[in-house]
């Protein structure tokens, strides 16, 4: 199986294209869409970098693949699909998260909370045959209701439930986290694959301005994630994470992001003016 990784910096999101070298049959993880708060634009600036990685290698992309409603950024998964024609999918998780944040946005008329806008959702355990790649689902909540990732061969792309061994895992509070299940999803389930899985990570930010890294594995996170190892108590985690998430700021793009993402990476439609609008619900995922 072949890896290329994109980064895309402003957010330290991280994008997967996978492949089969012998049948060219590829899958896209987490696309981003690059959004400018300042001016309220959006661009396919980093799709552009990953359609080009796509099309030099001419591979046949099979699907499109986000681990979760992602926070920080857009989700490039409509646009990828479009040029693609090929599926979204998603983790089942995905529902619980429309039960929050439809209402939220008073959406409930454009986007719709089964899941119905992904082409499919992926219960935990269940696989998923695009071409030559087979693809198992493992549902890791805690840092949201949907996180899911995704495992290919020995390769684990864990989205945002565990990050690199020098930055550990990702938060709980966001609207229905649970540091509890974080525990629970990275021990039982991810800290159960054999210590050779390959892991690749959602976010990479530097931390102490080291150079971008991106891969480790199971048996490096459980030895010395500085978060959550393999020895670490269950309570020492949960009070260490709700201590730490109480001091951090929301991410800069939250609302915009969200409202995309929760509908597949689509932006709103346009008015009958023809301009397309993007909602502001004042303090509703504020920590006080």
């Amino acid at each position: 199986m072949q890896i290329h990784a994109l980064h895309h910096a402003e957010s330290g999101s991280l994008t997967y294209l996978v492949w089969d070298p012998a049948t060219r049959d590829a899958v896209i993880i987490d696309p981003v869409m690059d959004f400018d708060a300042g001016s309220v634009q959006v661009s396919t600036e980093s799709l552009e970098a990953l359609y080009e990685a796509v099309e030099s290698r001419q591979l046949l992309v099979r699907a499109v693949m986000d681990t979760h409603v992602h926070a920080d950024h857009l989700s490039g998964m409509a646009e990828v699909c479009t040029r693609y024609g090929c599926p979204s999918i998603v983790g089942s998780g995905m529902r619980a998260v429309l039960e929050t944040f439809v209402p939220m946005f008073d959406l409930q008329s454009v986007v719709p909370q089964d899941g119905s806008q992904f082409d499919q959702l992926l219960s935990d355990g269940e696989t998923v045959q695009l071409g030559s790649l087979r693809i198992q689902a493992i549902h890791a909540p805690g840092h949201t209701p949907a996180c899911t990732c995704f495992l290919i061969g020995d390769l684990l792309f864990t989205g945002d439930a565990l990050f690199m061994p020098d930055f550990g895992t990702g938060r709980c509070d966001f609207p229905n986290g649970s540091a509890e299940q974080l525990y629970d999803s990275v021990m039982r389930k991810l800290y159960s694959l054999p210590d050779e899985t390959r892991v690749f990570v959602g976010h990479d930010y530097c931390p102490g301005g080291r150079a971008l890294q991106f891969e480790t594995t199971i048996g490096e996170s459980k030895k010395s994630n500085k978060q959550l190892r393999s020895d670490t108590e269950r309570e020492a985690f949960v009070e260490w994470r709700r201590q730490r998430d109480s001091n951090l700021k929301l991410p800069r793009l939250i609302y915009q992001a969200i409202q995309v993402n929760i509908n597949a990476g689509h932006l709103p439609a346009p008015s009958e003016a023809g301009i397309r609008y993007l909602k502001l619900p004042i303090g509703q995922l504020s920590h006080s």
